[in-house]
């Protein structure tokens, strides 16, 4: 992959880390405090805009993954899985990044179909909150944030 193709691939992804973790909260927060209303046009809008975003960047990740230097390559270059596993931080990025991030998108996925389902709005709250919720945290775990191993010199963005 070109050097200045994955550098604007990884700041959208970058970038694009900050919108899903907004959304997630508007949606959970939404959800939260909605008590007995209805599942309203905004709740659905909010969860189509956090899976379609979330997608988007799964779709992104994917790519860094196989064509950038700190996913498929480095399986590559270590010579297989046995010498990625001793090593935290390429462990991170080869396996537990990906891994961690297909489970939140699945997560959202899930929490999205919920408010579909012909239960009560306080159920679909409810169980919103719930898949949201712990793909917020399966997130939030594997973002390699700069006071990381695996992210130490990032940035935040």
């Amino acid at each position: 992959m070109n050097s200045s193709l994955y550098s604007i691939l990884l700041h959208t992804h970058s970038v694009g880390r900050w919108l899903i973790l907004l959304l997630l909260l508007i949606a959970i927060f939404n959800s939260a405090v909605a008590g007995g209303r209805p599942f309203i046009k905004s709740d659905n809008t909010t969860g189509l805009l956090l899976t379609s975003v979330t997608d988007l960047m799964f779709l992104i990740g994917l790519a860094l993954w196989y064509f950038g230097p700190n996913g498929y390559k480095v399986i590559e270059n270590a010579g297989g899985m046995s010498a990625v596993m001793k090593d935290p931080v390429q462990r991170f990025f080869a396996v537990e990044h990906i891994t961690a991030m297909l489970i939140a998108v699945i997560l959202i996925h899930i929490g999205k179909a919920q408010a579909k389902r012909k239960i009560a709005d306080n159920i679909k709250h409810r169980r919103t909150v719930i898949f949201y919720l712990i793909a917020l945290i399966v997130i939030l775990i594997s973002i390699p944030w700069p006071f990381t191993q695996a992210g130490a010199g990032r940035g935040w963005y």
